[in-house]
């Protein structure tokens, strides 16, 4: 999966309604990607059920978990440094457990109980419904550890809790697990093979979501084109499939239209999208539905055809423009936004070059880049040299972020004096007197609150914006 941070919601703790009868504190954190905050949804689900209340308060918790990611060095190094916070707290706390969830977990397996002297228990990103075992293990003083991974589980029988919610948005994981072997990424081998969750129950989660108030749902995977149920099993085993099974499949962009008839006044996204897997028929099906929202996330991580090589990326730089082309051919209102390594091993200022002439000719609505970090047990950290020197992997990626800053303002600046769709999220970061919601292309737009109010699809015309954010006057509630 191309995974992507989202920072606002970095270490966020997450809590959700309570249960009377529960006795016990949970306390639980997520960092990395929108998968792990979805997965903290089911754990925090799980343990709802084991007599766990979750808590915002750290000093109070009884048990302390750590949804983990292992994209990069520095996501992993954050993740210590709460640890020795939760240190300080079990000195007073003696009681109190500790626990590694995610992929820091499968990629360090046991060797975290020997470094990591507080954690209790390590838990893989497969093994979240062996939980309660693992506390009774905990409990009765023994470290507790699974990271086995499955080749079935999708979680599709658990109904996560949405936690810290704001009750219009919410993500529904619909794939889980990577094939793409890409040599800088460490999620093959953290999250396992690609399975996908089997419709019916994608569905069923979408209706009640809706039925709760809901407005927006974004459909989750490591690759979510490669979204493929048969009947269940491994998308690498399909060849294997009866004539029948191949006959009644559903792809991603069957699936997409399923979720937009089923509910065709709730808004759809979708992310992580891979270039070689985004196929034709996905755009066109974001076409037919106006509820499907009109952005895709479509990483390329370099503009050069050789690093994309030694990358493993299986599309060339040509492809990825004729593929832009297509989506600005079958979709023009369509924003795209990217994910961007520089400093990749061996890359030369030529390749350097070639990535910025890329983002010229595409011109992304935003984008999320950094420069490379070897991450252990990788084929990069096994064939590869990390021999670009730290500073110039900053200056490279200064250009692109520089780059992209430009393109950004760019493309906000065309929605001055246009009136977009807007649904309102929650109230302004910067001002308690405007709401802040997302267009249907994922650019946030800031408005003075009037009388909306939080779940409200409006009507804004733009009148001024930043390089990120559109700002504008509400005219009205939308008809949708």
């Amino acid at each position: 999966m191309e995974k992507t941070i989202d920072e606002s919601k970095q270490g966020e703790s997450l809590v959700l309604e309570q249960k009377t009868e529960n006795s016990r504190k949970l306390f639980i954190e997520s960092y990395g990607c929108s998968m792990n905050f979805s997965d903290s949804e089911i754990v925090a689900s799980i343990l709802h059920n084991q007599g766990y209340n979750t808590t915002q308060k750290l000093e109070e918790a009884d048990l302390v978990l750590v949804n983990t990611c292992s994209i990069r060095d520095k996501a992993e190094q954050t993740v210590r440094k709460r640890l020795e916070k939760y240190n300080a707290v079990k000195r007073i706390n003696p009681g109190m457990k500790v626990g590694v969830l995610g992929c820091m977990a499968e990629r360090l397996k046991s060797k975290f109980l020997e470094e990591e002297k507080i954690v209790d228990l390590v838990v893989g990103p497969d093994a979240y419904k062996d939980l309660p075992n693992l506390l009774a293990e905990v409990e009765d003083g023994r470290d507790a550890i699974n990271v086995i991974l499955s080749k079935e589980e999708t979680y599709g029988d658990i109904s996560p809790v949405r936690l810290n919610s704001n009750g219009v948005t919410a993500f529904v994981s619909i794939t889980r697990g990577c094939d793409n072997m890409c040599t800088f990424c460490v999620v093959p081998f953290t999250r396992g093979r690609e399975r996908s969750r089997e419709p019916q129950s994608i569905l069923e989660e979408i209706n009640d979501l809706w039925s709760r108030g809901f407005k927006e749902i974004t459909l989750l995977g490591q690759n979510v084109d490669s979204y493929l149920w048969y009947g269940g099993g491994l998308k690498k085993d399909f060849e294997k499939a009866t004539d029948m099974q191949k006959a009644t499949a559903v792809n991603f962009a069957k699936l997409l239209e399923l979720c937009a008839k089923e509910q065709p006044k709730m808004r759809i996204r979708f992310s992580t999208s891979n270039p070689q897997d985004l196929t034709l028929d996905v755009v066109e099906t974001m076409a037919k539905y106006k509820n499907i929202c009109k952005h895709i996330h479509l990483p390329v991580q370099s503009g050069s055809n050789r690093i994309l090589k030694e990358m493993n990326r299986l599309h060339t730089r040509e492809e990825y423009f004729e593929l832009i082309n297509n989506i600005r051919r079958i979709l023009p209102e369509c924003s795209i936004s990217q994910d961007m390594i520089t400093g990749f091993p061996t890359e030369t200022e030529q390749d350097h070059q070639d990535t910025l002439s890329l983002m010229e000719f595409v011109k992304y609505n935003f984008g999320y880049m950094f420069y490379y970090s070897e991450r252990p047990g990788t084929m990069a950290e096994r064939k590869m040299e990390d021999d670009i020197p730290l500073e110039v992997k900053k200056r490279r990626l200064d250009d692109v972020v520089q780059l992209q800053r430009k393109h950004s303002e760019f493309r906000t600046k065309a929605y001055v004096n246009t009136v977009v769709e807007v649904l309102i999220e929650r109230e302004s970061k910067k001002s308690e007197q405007q709401w802040s919601g997302r267009t249907s292309q994922n650019i946030v737009a800031v408005f003075p609150k009037g009388d909306f109010k939080i779940g409200d699809f409006v009507t804004v015309k733009i009148t001024d914006c930043t390089s990120a954010t559109l700002i504008g006057e509400g005219l009205g509630l939308s008809n949708q």
